[in-house]
């Protein structure tokens, strides 16, 4: 019976602000490198103000979409909100984290993510300035 394996990688991604950064290279590197032929890869960004997805990645349009509806969504300088202490992108960062997600886990199959044909892992900045994220990628399985 094969060994059991768990390896853990910290990841850094540098942000321009608000926007996608993807990081589908960066995970499949951190699987690769782990050995692991079959499991699950986990992604967890370690922050209240930045997400991840898993999104289209064959077209950018897609993506600018996502932006515009998140904008509307979650406006900006909105007078209901209270937590504006670091401007007024600051409540709406913490809000479109929630109604997206921290942690992603991907299935590995000989070695490799199985995402879909179009499907990119990104790092989904909340921020309008920006920052330096860090994210921790564990892959377990044998």
């Amino acid at each position: 019976m094969p060994e059991l394996k768990a390896e853990s990688t910290t990841l850094t991604v540098r942000t321009r602000g608000k926007g996608t950064y993807e990081i589908t290279d960066e995970v499949a590197r951190a699987v690769r490198d782990s050995g692991v032929q079959t499991g699950t890869a986990t992604v967890f960004i370690q922050h209240t103000s930045a997400s991840l997805i898993i999104y289209e990645n064959a077209d950018p349009s897609a993506r600018t979409d996502l932006h515009a509806f998140f904008d509307r969504l979650v406006p900006e300088n909105a007078d209901y909100f209270v937590h504006t202490a670091e401007g007024p992108d600051d409540m709406p960062s913490h809000l479109r984290m929630v109604l997206t997600r921290t942690s992603e886990v991907i299935p590995i199959a000989r070695g490799r993510l199985t995402l879909g044909t179009w499907q990119g892992i990104y790092v989904f900045e909340h921020r309008a300035a920006a920052h330096t994220r860090t994210l921790v990628v564990n892959v377990v399985g044998v």
